[in-house]
């Protein structure tokens, strides 16, 4: 695996695989690697030729009260997965390298970046999609491989990508879970055993919106009232959001019997997790 700091250097390296008619898929992350990234640089190996990976923990993307310091950073480690998994480029920069004295353009996906985790977590989606929008233009990826556990992100991406007529494929990963449902971050990092079994709650919760809304409820707003109860039944967990939106607009819907995104943040103890389902059209 070649590892590169500088944009410059991933830049030359990607061309060559360019040059040579190789198509590049490209996985962006914050490091703390488990088995849901390496899932997509699996997937990725499996639709490219030539597999990079970044490792960045973007500051754009984090507000001022939140967890930049101690995000958990295991870059060794993370090494030694990725070429286990035959990664081939891996573009791990410093803070001065993607954000130089004087640097001032941002990215906002005007009327997405708003909602969801952007309404929560106000400047994070600019600082998410500033930070993808370099990456791609120092890699310019054939495809770019994202997980669905960050599906408000997703959507952000897929419009910045398409609003700016940019010359990459955004595919789109199922979540990855522990056997128990938890849906794996690197934030569960974070949980203490008791807050662990507390967190299986946002599993719980989407498993109870499928089995009613397969049973013939339709009605998103008595969805959301269901699983509302059942989180504030939870102790250690207060909800932040609980929402039925359109998966591209990320717009409430009244109706789930049209494809429909079930997205949930939650705090357990200190720590805010997220999760999705994905409910298809006349479900």
């Amino acid at each position: 695996m070649q590892f590169f700091e500088t944009s410059r250097q991933i830049q030359a390296a990607c061309r060559e695989v360019r040059r040579e008619g190789r198509t590049l898929g490209f996985v962006p992350t914050m490091g703390a690697l488990h088995e849901g990234h390496l899932s997509l640089v699996r997937i990725a190996r499996s639709q490219c030729d030539t597999v990079a990976v970044s490792i960045f923990v973007n500051p754009l993307q984090f507000g001022p009260a939140e967890d930049f310091s101690r995000y958990p950073r295991t870059f060794d480690e993370d090494c030694r997965k990725l070429v286990a998994e035959g990664v081939e480029l891996l573009f791990a920069p410093g803070t001065e390298e993607m954000y130089p004295t004087g640097a001032c353009t941002t990215v906002y996906v005007e009327g997405l970046s708003e909602k969801l985790d952007g309404k929560s977590r106000p400047g994070h989606f600019r600082g998410v999609s500033t930070v993808v929008a370099k990456l791609f233009e120092i890699v310019h990826p054939d495809r770019a491989f994202f997980g669905q556990k960050d599906a408000a992100q997703v959507a952000v991406l897929r419009k910045m990508v398409s609003d700016l007529n940019m010359d990459v494929e955004i595919v789109v990963c199922p979540i990855v879970r522990e056997a128990d449902g938890l849906a794996m971050s690197s934030r569960n990092r974070y949980l203490s055993p008791e807050e662990r079994r507390h967190a299986l709650v946002l599993y719980r919760t989407l498993s109870c919106v499928r089995d009613l809304v397969s049973r013939g409820e339709r009605d998103a707003s008595k969805v959301i009232a269901t699983a509302a109860e059942v989180i504030a039944n939870e102790p250690g967990v207060r909800l932040d959001y609980f929402a039925i939106v359109n998966p591209d607009t990320l717009d409430p819907v009244s109706d789930v019997s049209q494809a429909a995104l079930v997205a949930v943040a939650a705090w357990v103890g200190n720590t805010r997790l997220i999760d999705n389902l994905l409910l298809p059209a006349n479900s």
